[in-house]
């Protein structure tokens, strides 16, 4: 074929594809209406997980995976922007990680309401300002877990999903790479990434500013500045990336959906919980001989100082393990640990993502 004709046949295509989505708009329009007639949540983390899966297995064709969650993020984000004004709280400022991946979770069509700090992104949901927010749920210059732990003492909330980002970082600048002679950043983000600064960039001055926004903005007020962060905070401050995936590694850091319903079972979940009410040590020992007997893999383990706002003065032991709070063996485990005395905390269930 010519190249004319391959080029009406795309077209053809397109038109055929955009026939298809508001078709599928006018169904998901008649889901919103029976959900809201029967006071259902619009946004269900269980049916996108279980539909993103679905549609990976069945595809045949040339598009990979990451291809296809990326298209039908931004179909699903455009469908629950036509049944409700769905609004995201999220760790700002703009173009933070915590941006990154709620974008990467709910698409572009969604209200997203950056906010200054982590409390205020419990805040926000707990009082229906927002619907869900999303946290940084390991340690990482975003967020402590150990401020996630008492967040989620003071608000009742629940974990919905899971949003594992790989964290790349790309350098922006308003002019080319010969001419940068500063480069500005988050001195964690500058220490990720000092093996290739120091193999393209050796002759240029670092500078530590208290974040990637920061950074951004000194790099657009100096002609031979440049900056280091997210793409995303590339497009938001106007600059041109001109390196990407810098990075001396590549490591995945882990945000997490919250929300005030807890997720129903989907038969592949994860549970996030803290265990304390005794000596570190010992329940430690005691909790992992109890998931071991009933076949419970813990896939992460790790241990905390105690909570000022608790009830009792004992160290934390968190721990997430697969299966569902509300469904055996988990349950009755954790029935059991708290017949013997241990303070046990869901944090919440989702789907394994």
């Amino acid at each position: 074929m010519t190249l004319e004709e391959l080029r009406k046949k795309i077209d053809a295509i397109d038109s055929e594809l955009l026939r298809l989505l508001n078709e599928r708009a006018d169904v998901v329009h008649e889901v919103g209406v029976l959900k809201k007639r029967e006071g259902l949540a619009i946004y269900a983390p269980e049916r996108e997980d279980a539909l993103l899966k679905s549609l990976i297995a069945k595809s045949q064709g040339r598009l990979p995976e990451k291809s296809i969650r990326a298209i039908y993020r931004e179909i699903m984000s455009a469908a629950l922007a036509l049944e409700e004004d769905l609004k995201i709280a999220y760790l700002g400022p703009p173009g933070t990680w915590t941006h990154q991946a709620s974008i990467s979770k709910f698409g572009h069509s969604v209200a997203y309401l950056p906010q200054p700090n982590l409390a205020d992104v419990f805040d926000q949901v707990t009082r229906g300002l927002a619907d869900y927010g999303v946290v940084p749920i390991e340690n990482s210059t975003e967020g402590a877990a150990r401020d996630i732990f008492q967040l989620f003492h003071r608000h009742p909330l629940k974990i919905c999903a899971d949003i594992p980002l790989p964290i790349e970082i790309c350098l922006m600048s308003q002019g080319p790479l010969e001419e940068i002679e500063r480069v500005y950043g988050h001195p964690s983000i500058l220490g990720a990434v000092r093996r290739w600064l120091s193999d393209y960039l050796d002759s240029a001055k670092l500078v530590e500013v208290a974040s990637t926004p920061a950074a951004a903005q000194r790099a657009l007020e100096d002609p031979v500045g440049s900056a280091v962060g997210s793409v995303l905070a590339a497009e938001i401050s106007g600059l041109h990336p001109v390196a990407r995936q810098i990075q001396d590694e590549t490591p995945v850091a882990r945000f997490s959906v919250v929300g005030r319903a807890a997720c129903p079972p989907t038969g592949n979940d994860l549970t996030l919980m803290t265990v304390s009410g005794g000596d570190m040590g010992k329940c430690l020992v005691e909790m992992l001989a109890m998931f071991h007997e009933k076949g419970i893999e813990a896939i992460r383990v790790d241990g905390h100082e105690p909570l000022p706002e608790a009830a009792e003065s004992h160290a934390l032991v968190r721990v997430e393990v697969i299966g569902h709070a509300d469904t055996e063996p988990l349950s009755t485990s954790i029935t059991e640990l708290r017949q013997r005395g241990r303070v046990v905390s869901v944090l919440g269930s989702y789907p394994h993502p």
